[in-house]
């Protein structure tokens, strides 16, 4: 592997460049890198030279500077994983990348296009995660965003490079188990639910954000995951609630007898048979059910995909589900005095009719 550093990234690690000018012919296995600060935030973006996919580092400390060789390699083996990538594919191509070269840039066009990845750094600001060297989402949403090769053509880096790596290593890129879920949000006088297709391996912080954007919620409010497992009772057979994923370390706070653990750590696939219950927002208590409908073992994305649904959700902060039924009587008489009023206010709260193709297309971002 070879990276082409800037001035600024060579002072920042300290390094020289090769004696010898590096060259490699394999473009997958080239980047550039530059050294970007912003504020007194540090980051380093590396860009592959064949697809323009990006790799954001931050913070990097003393002993993180000397290990650089191995943090790029790891860096690169978690932004895939995240990505779904399947492992053989990964360490096929960082076995292919056992000597590591540092050399100066000299492609302007490259260069350029450094540039451009550094200054999506500053639109994907909300992504950052400072507890993280590896800026794992950060990366793949600059990796998801459009770019052009200067012929009026464009791509998707993320795209560009789930293709090279097919090439590269001879197979489909992703695992392809995936799991089918039907979630139903529980109100009493309405139908509303949706069914998404997930990638088996997700996280559950990845799949409260899959949830958001099925049901139209906008993350105002924190949210956890209930884990319920069937125990023998004295009368019959029960379901207790058996893990309770947070979060938010404030939870810890009120803990019960459920054991609480951050959602982080967690994978779906690891509860497939168990009842699981989504909250969201404490004070108005929207659960939502999910059941796991169906496992696809021939799955050839790497993101969700919303298949069916009905129904709208409430708006957010509406007042639970008493505070839904008056929003509902308002918005349906247009005579009534307050019904522009009260549907605008539902309108910028996310309340909207459900459209499949316009979930999905928030989904592919996942």
């Amino acid at each position: 592997m070879i990276i082409q550093c800037t001035k600024k990234l060579f002072d920042e690690l300290k390094i020289v460049p090769a004696l010898q000018e590096g060259e490699e012919t394999n473009l997958l296995l080239a980047w550039h890198a530059n050294f970007l600060k912003i504020g007194r935030h540090k980051f380093i973006v590396l860009v592959n030279d064949k697809n323009r996919y990006a790799i954001v580092l931050y913070g990097l400390k003393a002993k993180d500077k000397k290990n650089f060789d191995t943090l790029v390699k790891e860096a690169i083996r978690e932004v895939f994983q995240a990505e779904s990538i399947k492992d053989e594919v990964i360490e096929n191509y960082l076995q292919a990348t056992s000597a590591m070269v540092y050399d100066k840039t000299r492609d302007r066009k490259l260069v350029a296009r450094l540039n451009k990845a550094c200054e999506a750094v500053h639109f994907a600001e909300d992504l950052w995660d400072p507890s993280s060297i590896v800026q794992v989402e950060m990366s793949k949403c600059i990796s998801s965003m459009l770019v052009g090769d200067g012929k009026k053509d464009y791509f998707n880096p993320n795209e560009q490079m789930y293709k090279d790596l097919e090439e590269f290593s001879s197979q489909p890129v992703f695992n392809t188990e995936a799991l089918v879920l039907k979630v139903t949000l529980d109100l009493s006088q309405h139908s509303v639910w949706r069914r998404i297709t997930v990638p088996a391996g997700i996280t559950f912080s990845k799949l409260h954000d899959v949830l958001q954007t099925a049901f139209s919620w906008q993350n105002s409010h924190i949210h956890d995951f209930e884990i319920f497992e069937k125990r023998k009772g004295s009368s019959g057979w029960q379901e207790k609630p058996s893990l309770n994923l947070v979060c938010h370390e404030e939870a810890f706070s009120y803990q019960g007898e459920v054991p609480m653990k951050m959602e982080d750590g967690y994978k779906l696939k690891d509860f497939t048979g168990s009842k699981i219950v989504y909250n969201y927002d404490f004070g108005d208590d929207w659960k939502h059910i999910i059941e796991v409908e169906d496992v696809i073992n021939d799955y050839t994305v790497n993101f969700p995909i919303c298949t069916d649904g009905e129904g709208n959700p409430p708006p957010e902060d509406v007042g639970g589900e008493m505070g839904y039924e008056v929003f509902l009587s308002i918005i349906k008489d247009s005579k009534h005095p307050d019904y522009r009023q009260t549907k605008e206010w539902g309108e910028m709260q996310g309340y909207v009719e459900f459209d499949k193709d316009e979930v999905n297309w928030q989904l592919r971002k996942f």
